[in-house]
């Protein structure tokens, strides 16, 4: 194997694909990136078992082959060299980088140990919008549950609704959907991806501006686009019927403006208790809407905002980081805030978004 690139052509893949390998004292080859060189083009590849990734290159190219190089260092290696053009070549067990001013020896892997990413055979395909699958993502996984108790809320719940593709996550204590166009009518069956490979998907294709193609079958889901492909396992098991628990009729309604209830959900948490527990207060007939805290180590705060009432008088208490990480999701300069009632779920969306519906419940009082 031996080829030749510009160093900043090759520096971003690997830095992107060597997040993927990790320490494995069982199988020490999946700290590894895999090179293959074939038809001018060079694929780098990479897997921690759980998910896999490839990323295609075209490169100069003196002779095919292949060799597996260790991630971490090969990273660092090129990150720190300064010569625009590199060229690898393997001989024996070593790779060689060499650069107009520099030459390195690397020590290789055996590659016919590196595990074969899977293939998706028996497959359903769909294409969407980079943008907004990343959008998708971006507006629900901060809600999934980080335990492994229970696999099914663990994860990124994903379906078709007649055009839409429906992101949504729960942790039993507050859940959030995300509806996002998508292209054809055909029917899509619902999968599960692990939490633990959503924040991988997203710094993949954060930056992308291509469509995205999504195969899956019953085990497994890969994503093409650009000549990336990554594949991921898929959870065995049967998200909860969220529907069910979205309230279809309220009590009272609070509209404010996001910058508002941002400050003052801020400045409230100061005083916040150990279970980050704050107080939201509605009162209509005397136009009051107030959030408050009271913390018997520091003291108590009372914010009021200006905001549109209706319904009825009602207070209850929520977990203040529950309520403010979805504000992230609302693009919207407004809020409507929907209360169902004593004990029940409060629906935050952006006032005229129906794409975005976050429900929290409350704490007990």
């Amino acid at each position: 194997m031996k080829i030749e690139c510009i160093k900043n052509k090759i520096k971003e893949p690997v830095s992107i694909i060597e997040k993927i390998t990790g320490k494995n004292l069982a199988l020490p080859i999946l700290s590894a990136i895999l090179l293959v060189v074939k038809n001018k083009i060079l694929t780098l590849r990479a897997t921690n078992l759980d998910l896999g990734i490839e990323i295609e290159i075209p490169v100069k190219t003196h002779s095919d082959g292949i060799a597996a190089v260790p991630g971490s260092i090969f990273n660092n290696l090129l990150s720190n060299l300064h010569d625009e053009i590199v060229v690898i070549e393997s001989e024996n067990e070593n790779i060689i980088l060499k650069t107009k001013n520099s030459s390195t020896v690397l020590k290789s892997y055996p590659y016919d140990d590196f595990p074969t990413l899977p293939a998706i055979t028996k497959e359903e395909s769909f294409v969407v919008q980079g943008k907004k699958f990343i959008e998708g993502l971006k507006s629900v996984w901060f809600s999934a549950s980080y335990s492994d108790i229970k696999p099914e809320i663990s994860s990124v719940y994903m379906f078709q609704d007649s055009n839409f593709l429906v992101f949504v996550s729960t942790d039993s204590f507050r859940l959030a959907e995300k509806k996002v166009n998508i292209q054809g009518k055909e029917k899509i069956s619902s999968f599960l991806i692990p939490i633990k490979n959503i924040s991988e998907l997203i710094r993949i294709f954060n930056d992308t501006n291509e469509n995205i193609t999504i195969s899956f079958n019953k085990n497994q889901v890969c994503f093409k686009s650009n000549g990336i492909y990554v594949v991921s396992r898929l959870v065995d098991g049967i998200f909860p019927d969220y529907k069910q628990i979205i309230p279809k009729d309220f009590v009272s309604e609070a509209i404010v403006l996001k910058q508002d209830f941002l400050n003052a959900l801020k400045l409230t948490n100061l005083f916040s208790d150990k279970l980050n527990q704050i107080g939201i207060k509605i009162n209509p007939s005397k136009k009051l809407f107030e959030l408050h805290s009271k913390n018997p180590d520091i003291g108590e705060n009372v914010v009021q905002i200006g905001a549109a009432l209706s319904g009825n008088s009602l207070e209850l208490n929520f977990n203040y980081k529950y309520i403010i990480e979805c504000l992230q999701s609302i693009p919207k300069d407004s809020l409507s805030l929907q209360f169902g009632g004593e004990n029940k779920p409060l629906v935050i969306q952006g006032v005229g978004d129906k794409f975005f519906t976050y429900l929290v419940m409350p704490l007990n009082q």
